[in-house]
């Protein structure tokens, strides 16, 4: 079959991408930004389509053609810079339903999530329940999957926070009121789509793919820990009332680009669980999910997992760090501008070309420290860094060659900045 994937590349995307590639099918896979995945696998057709731009059956038909299936496996977790959950997870999908309709392609498989309802508290998982019913209206030879928490080898999102908070030194600090919560392995979620496309379970209905047993969030957590080889913790529950004060700064970096798996959506997810029925799966001849236990056991738990766990809580310090050092620079040199141009005078450089010189470096600074907050423009912002720095010590070296003896000088105080900025630079590469 000629299968198209909407989401190829990401966490449930690339697995079912992989699992219907080796099952011999022919692989057209859809994305904002393919460049990547393009070289990850080259063996699949790739599409580089923004699907929020793809609110009419009309667009959709150049995209369809050929297809024999279609697989969703596109989401969006909450509204940020070039992230709109209604367009992408309602009305692009209820387009794309129609154009199937009117293709005639009738094998349709939906990535939902357990919980997905109408009175949700969440625009994610409205949205969902609202495609999902959407495409239960319609003839087609459709099926609906709602996975409940996805373990993976690939750390993203929930996936890496997981790995995060199991690898905290001395305790393990996690949210109070916590509700339960049903994990699945990403091969299952990957099989059921295969089963689901090549019709060997019953269609035209919605299955919860997740394991028998429920688990409360730390019992989740501490078996990653024990998984990562970490020794027991203490448990620390923080309450609620503390928690949400950085989840409002989580949302607020969301605004800036940065997809934080600490933002509202996550946390009501997580308050109000992770739960579903896994029985009418198994009644239609679906396998059963594996639970958690052997799900991480599935999974390779190697010394780049253990370096990722606590290298990512420091990412944000990093970042931050970057950027509060170049703005306070630049309001430094602002307020004292009368006092940093004397210094140019003072070692020969005229009054015009001192007073331009000290105004370029503070806006520069600024500009920096401010592109850095923004996760688009965090690469170049780096990159902008490591050569500020490198100026500055030619420039240095040039007007001031005593400030090489001085300890506390410009190139003691910028040399830890411009190794931030290398991290930074490899940071940018984590999504």
């Amino acid at each position: 079959m000629r299968i198209l994937v909407l989401g190829g590349y990401g966490l449930i995307g690339a697995a079912v991408l992989a699992r219907l590639l080796e099952a011999g099918h022919e692989m057209v896979a859809l994305g904002r930004d393919v460049t990547a995945a393009r070289r990850r696998f080259p063996e699949a057709t790739w599409i580089a389509r923004d699907i929020a731009a793809l609110s009419e059956p009309a667009a959709w038909h150049p995209v369809i053609a050929g297809c024999d299936a279609v697989v969703n496996c596109a989401g969006v977790l909450q509204d940020g810079p070039g992230d709109d959950v209604r367009a992408v997870q309602d009305i692009a999908m209820r387009a794309l339903f129609r154009a199937c309709a009117e293709a005639e392609i009738a094998k349709i498989v939906q990535i939902s999530a357990v919980g997905a309802s109408a009175d949700a508290r969440t625009a994610f998982m409205r949205t969902k329940d609202a495609a999902d019913a959407a495409l239960a209206q319609l003839d087609l030879d459709w099926t609906i999957l709602r996975p409940g928490l996805v373990l993976a080898p690939t750390a993203y999102g929930g996936t890496a926070l997981l790995r995060a908070l199991a690898s905290m030194p001395l305790v393990m600090a996690l949210v109070g009121g916590a509700g339960p919560i049903q994990t699945v392995h990403v091969d299952d979620v990957a099989e059921a789509v295969r089963l689901a496309v090549e019709g060997r379970v019953r269609p035209r209905a919605a299955y919860d793919l997740v394991e028998d047993e429920a688990h409360c969030l730390a019992e989740v957590v501490a078996a990653f820990r024990a998984w990562l080889g970490h020794p027991p913790a203490r448990l620390v529950a923080v309450p609620r009332f503390l928690v949400r004060p950085a989840v409002a700064f989580c949302d607020g970096l969301g605004r800036l680009g940065w997809r934080s798996p600490l933002r509202r959506t996550a946390l009501v997810q997580v308050t109000e669980g992770v739960t579903g029925d896994p029985g009418p799966w198994r009644r239609a001849g679906g396998p059963a999910p594996t639970g958690l236990r052997a799900s991480l056991r599935r999974l390779p738990s190697t010394v780049q997992e253990r370096w990722f766990g606590r290298l990512w809580l420091l990412k944000p310090a990093v970042i931050g760090g970057l950027a509060l050092f170049w703005l306070v620079s630049g309001l430094v040199g602002l307020v004292r501008f009368d006092a940093a141009a004397t210094i140019l005078t003072d070692r020969g450089v005229g009054p015009a070309a001192a007073g331009a010189a000290v105004a370029a470096g503070i806006v520069l600074d600024l500009v920096l420290g401010a592109a850095m907050l923004v996760r688009r423009l965090m690469p170049l912002a780096a990159s902008g860094m490591i050569g500020g720095t490198l100026a500055y010590w030619a420039a240095g070296t040039w007007l001031a060659p005593d400030l090489w003896v001085d300890p506390l000088g410009v190139y003691v105080k910028t040399l830890p900045a411009a190794l931030l900025a290398l991290v930074a630079l490899a940071l940018a590469a984590e999504r």
